[in-house]
Parts: C-alpha cells; sequence; structure tokens
C-alpha cells in the first residue's frame, strides 16, 4: 500500500509546471460476491492521452 500511495504522489508531482491540459483519470471500481458468500474488489485507475495509456490496477 505505501507503494502505491508513493507512486502516485510522485506521478501527481511529476506533472506540475507541465505544458498542456491536465489529463483527468478514469477509475473502475467493482464489487462481486460468488456462490460462497466471498466478497472481492476490484479497482483501477487510468489515464489515457492520443496513443498512450497508463493503467494502475489494485
Amino acid at each position: 500500500m505505501k507503494y502505491a500511495i508513493a507512486l502516485i504522489s510522485v506521478a501527481m508531482l511529476s506533472g506540475c509546471g507541465a505544458d498542456g491540459d491536465p489529463i483527468r483519470p478514469d477509475i473502475t471500481t467493482g464489487v462481486s460476491i460468488n456462490s460462497n458468500g466471498t466478497i472481492s474488489t476490484s479497482t483501477s485507475v487510468s489515464a489515457t492521452t492520443g496513443d498512450v495509456s497508463v493503467t494502475l490496477g489494485l
């Protein structure tokens, strides 16, 4: 978890002073329950500009 927070912080700081409009991230979350009653969650954050796409899944 600390690694993810550090990575997000560095990514946000690297955008300071960059030329152009800011890129808005897309956030996708999901919750599923299987037949045994086990709950699982998934989350992903992605940013796309032109032909470049970056996705982080947790």
